[in-house]
């Protein structure tokens, strides 16, 4: 059947107490309503619409990259009068699945029964079966089980309060209906909203059969109105997450401590400790080991790699056999060819480290391009910066630096040069030789260090 799906996003989302717009809040690293047009993505619809309020611009704004039709609802006189701003626009060939940009866990397994289980000419809806209903609308059933009405919370009598069947909004219309009912829709309830949910009553005044479809899991129809209903939900996703990986063959030493806010592909064997993060695009070969607090962007990782404890990585690539950390930062730009020794408190930023080659302990690479074999002492910076524009550094294989040198770019350091502790590297260095770069040592006579007075 051709699909039109429309997701209802005009809520402010008042409980946030947030100036950004609800949807806008993130989950996993994206947007509420981005994981929601994913899914629709998914469907194959032939369209997606996203309603907006009167902050919308800022939606649109910050999500432009989506494929979607922007519709604006000026006022926020409920999910019918949404609806009401397709009308225009909406195929009455088509049928109109109804989602929600606060309902972000909704998965594609469950739209597609809903899809496939709906006949040609009926409704479908999905409802769920919960312990405590609180705030949903309730589903009323005849005495032979059918489906004649939803109320809402507010509206409800005390024993339909007792009702646990309960309605999660999304639902499958063909759009016919919705052109011929939501006009006729009135607001004559104690929120003075237009609900769609009227359209329950209406199929079955027309004869029109409902279908009644529920989630494999509760979760997956929890809305976020609140900041702490979003943390449950990240906690929710994560062990989805974690599990889902967990059977591709990752092992994670505490699934509940690890989080996934983009995409991550691993090779087979990858050991992952406590509380690493992913961000963006992460790729990961097999054999290694990423430690606790570790936190990854945009990162490609090769064989055989050790990732110790609390580095930072972002938009960098590691070759194969390579140890980074602990304590390490690879900046943008950072290539590390296989081999390489990265230790601890060491920053490197847009350069190549050749294969082989160490910067164990303390130093600062930045805009070089390091040979194999090369060894930092401990301290040893480059200092790339003059305040105003940046330079390249050009280190050659085998060239050892002693520790607490400077290189001050741009300068080359030509192959199997050693360069003597404590250096300021101005100049070329010439290959093979010993280059120092010293101020003379003086003893200062009759000094006296300075005392505090009572």
């Amino acid at each position: 059947m051709p699909l039109s799906v429309a997701i209802l996003a005009a809520g402010k989302g008042v409980r946030m107490k947030s100036d950004v717009p609800k949807v806008l809040h993130t989950l996993a690293g994206r947007p509420l309503i981005e994981h929601v047009v994913n899914v629709a993505e998914a469907l194959s619809a032939n369209e997606i619409f996203v309603v907006y309020g009167d902050d919308g611009h800022v939606v649109r704004e910050n999500l432009s990259h989506l494929k979607v039709n922007w519709i604006e609802q000026q006022a926020p006189l409920g999910t019918a009068d949404a609806v009401k701003q397709l009308l225009p626009i909406l195929n009455p060939k088509h049928h109109v699945l109804i989602l929600y940009g606060d309902v972000p866990l909704i998965s594609q397994e469950t739209l597609n029964r809903l899809i496939s289980r709906t006949p040609k000419d009926a409704i479908g809806w999905l409802t769920d079966e919960v312990s405590q209903p609180s705030d949903f609308g309730r589903i009323i059933r005849d005495s032979d089980g059918n489906p004649v009405a939803i109320v809402e919370a507010k509206d409800a009598t005390a024993a339909q309060k007792e009702i646990s069947e309960v309605n999660t909004g999304i639902c499958l219309v063909p759009a016919k209906y919705l052109h011929a009912w939501i006009p006729e829709i009135k607001n004559n309830n104690k929120q003075d909203e237009y609900y769609l949910t009227d359209i329950f009553e209406m199929a079955v005044d027309h004869g029109v059969s409902i279908t009644t479809v529920s989630p494999k899991s509760s979760l997956e129809v929890l809305g976020v109105n609140n900041n702490s209903q979003l943390a449950y939900l990240e906690r929710v996703f994560q062990q989805q997450q974690a599990e889902t990986y967990m059977h591709a063959g990752l092992t994670l030493l505490d699934p509940r401590r690890f989080d996934v806010r983009g995409n991550l592909v691993f090779g087979k064997d990858v050991i992952v400790d406590v509380n690493v993060v992913v961000e963006g695009e992460v790729k990961i070969g097999k054999n290694c080991f990423i430690g606790a607090n570790v936190f990854l962007k945009n990162v490609t990782i090769g064989n055989n790699v050790v990732i110790q404890a609390n580095s930072y990585l972002e938009e960098a690539a590691v070759g194969d056999e390579c140890v980074v950390g602990p304590f390490a930062r690879l900046r943008p730009g950072a290539e590390l060819l296989n081999k390489v020794k990265i230790g601890n408190f060491v920053e490197i930023k847009k350069s190549t480290i050749g294969e082989g080659s160490k910067v164990s302990h303390l130093s600062y690479v930045g805009d070089s391009i390091i040979g194999k074999h090369v060894n930092f002492g401990a301290g040893t910076i480059t200092c790339n910066y003059d305040g105003v524009h940046k330079a390249t550094s050009y280190i050659e294989d085998n060239v050892f630096i002693g520790s607490n040198s400077c290189i001050v770019s741009p300068v080359t350091i030509e192959k199997n040069a050693t360069i003597g502790a404590g250096s300021v590297i101005t100049q070329d260095a010439p290959k093979d030789k010993l280059t120092l770069a010293r101020a003379r040592q003086v003893t200062v006579k009759n000094w006296k260090r300075p005392v505090k007075k009572d």
